[in-house]
């Protein structure tokens, strides 16, 4: 007779929210956790969490040279355009693919430690901003090189074609209300994609699968700025439906002195919204079983 009613109870936005706050409130918990993940990964290296540094700074010129060459851009806007949408696309596919695992890859501190399912969130997503700063070196080393270019009006192109984007300036500050988003959708991201991932342990698979496809469908070692008048009008139309587009360029955009459509803030404003909703309400369902589950 007793068992519906605790039931009821344990299934609450109550109880959910009071997770989401005592988590939040624990952040030097989660903020060692996460320091510690990053120390532990690079224990007994010279460099360190700097090596995230050179790999994506390699990976960045490499295919910022070839496809410059490839596509006719220019090397001083291509370049920049090139690395920091790569810093921003590995926040995103850490927060999707490190995130399906927060909980499983917590399995013994979640039967160990009495603990908000939130650290474990926060722990994940912090680490990836953490290693996101590391990699924002890049970005102020390339920019520093492409300031002359980047800080007046300029093509992406050779042939000066396509749009023409304003240039460094004080548009650059809207890099923070689209770099809260971004961390703000990681934690929902994680948090769901978390229980549903610790449920059915076949769906991280899954994810890691079809990042690798959007990938090449999101503008990171491609601009829309290259496609003919045909090809630009089938990639507006492509990228306009793909989410991942829109967290990349309201973070992207303002680095770059590049005007973010008014398009993609609505589409990342609702789908942060959303993604929250959703959580919530996965949260308030099945939180009490992700202990169980793991």
């Amino acid at each position: 007779m007793t068992s519906a009613p605790i039931e009821s109870d344990r299934r609450s936005f109550a109880r959910t929210f009071t997770d989401l706050k005592t988590g939040f409130a624990n952040h030097e918990l989660w903020a060692h956790l996460g320091w510690q993940d990053i120390k532990q990964r690079y224990r007994r290296s010279v460099i360190g969490p700097f090596w995230i540094t050179i790999a994506t700074g390699v990976m960045a010129l490499g295919l910022g040279i070839l496809y410059s060459a490839l596509f006719h851009m220019k090397i001083e806007t291509f370049l920049p355009y090139i690395t920091t949408g790569f810093i921003v696309w590995n926040f995103i596919l850490a927060c999707i693919t490190e995130g399906a695992e927060t909980f499983i890859a917590n399995e013994g501190m979640i039967k160990q430690m009495p603990a908000p399912l939130t650290v474990y969130v926060l722990r994940t997503v912090w680490r990836q901003v953490l290693m996101l700063a590391h990699n924002l070196i890049i970005y102020v080393i390339v920019l520093l090189v492409s300031i002359g270019t980047l800080g007046s009006p300029y093509h992406m192109s050779e042939d000066n074609s396509g749009p023409l984007h304003p240039g460094l300036g004080f548009g650059m500050l809207m890099v923070i209300p689209g770099f809260i988003l971004l961390v703000t959708s990681g934690v929902w991201v994680s948090l769901l994609f978390g229980i549903i991932s610790t449920r059915f342990r076949d769906i991280p698979q899954v994810i890691n699968s079809l990042v690798q496809l959007v990938f090449y469908m999101t503008p990171i070692v491609w601009s829309p700025d290259v496609l003919g008048e045909r090809g630009r009008s089938i990639g507006h139309t492509a990228i306009q439906f793909n989410p991942l587009y829109h967290y990349v360029q309201v973070v992207r955009g303002p680095l770059l002195g590049q005007q973010v459509d008014w398009w993609s803030w609505v589409i990342v404003i609702g789908l942060t919204a959303l993604g929250w909703g959703i959580a919530l309400l996965a949260m308030k369902n099945y939180r009490s079983r992700v202990s169980y589950w793991v």
